[in-house]
């Protein structure tokens, strides 16, 4: 098997996709092998393109608070680590960002996971991951979300945390009362 700094670095370089993006690949993702919790997400925005640093937006304030945990906590990655299933920002279309190339998953996605011998739970955020790790389940972020407790404790599917959701979390109050009281605590426990 390839070293995971090995690994790491060529995932950086990847160029895979290059001609499809507007402005250009810039991998980001956060790994180490150390990690015991694993943030499954989309792909980054124009904003996290730009810094370079995963979650570094409104998104990221939002699913900090929903984990219980700082930035400093969020950022150590031998705690935890940051997998979108495409690494580049794939653009804009009519209603937001277009969905995440599917070059990175299916070139990368297998190889960076089997790295990733120590997680404990997995927080699967909006419908491509979801699609990727629940499979037919994931027909409807809504109502997988609703079926957390079935995944529970090594899996948690997710809304994902972006203010476009607003709309979402209104429509859905349950997700603060149930889901993320005990998200907090199991991901303080795995911290711990």
């Amino acid at each position: 098997m390839e070293s995971f700094s090995s690994l790491l670095t060529r995932v950086r370089a990847c160029t895979i996709c290059a001609e499809n993006l507007a402005e250009g690949p810039r991998p980001v993702l956060q790994l180490h092998p150390n990690a015991r919790i694993l943030i499954a997400g989309q792909a980054p925005g124009r904003k996290v393109h730009q810094s370079g640093v995963p979650f570094d937006d409104a998104s990221g304030n939002r699913l900090r608070e929903w984990l219980g945990v700082t930035r400093e906590e969020f950022y150590d990655p031998e705690k935890i680590a940051i997998l979108p299933m495409g690494f580049c920002f794939p653009g804009s279309g009519k209603s937001g960002d277009l969905p995440p190339r599917s070059e990175c998953a299916d070139a990368w996605r297998e190889q960076l996971l089997e790295q990733l011998c120590n997680v404990e739970v997995t927080v699967v955020l909006g419908q491509y991951a979801q699609a990727y790790h629940f499979g037919k389940a994931a027909s409807s972020v809504t109502a997988l979300v609703k079926s957390w407790r079935t995944y529970w404790p090594q899996m948690v599917p997710l809304p994902h945390p972006s203010p476009r959701n607003n709309r979402w979390l209104r429509q859905n109050p349950w997700f603060e009362v149930e889901v993320l009281p005990a998200l907090q605590k199991r991901v303080s426990e795995v911290l711990s």
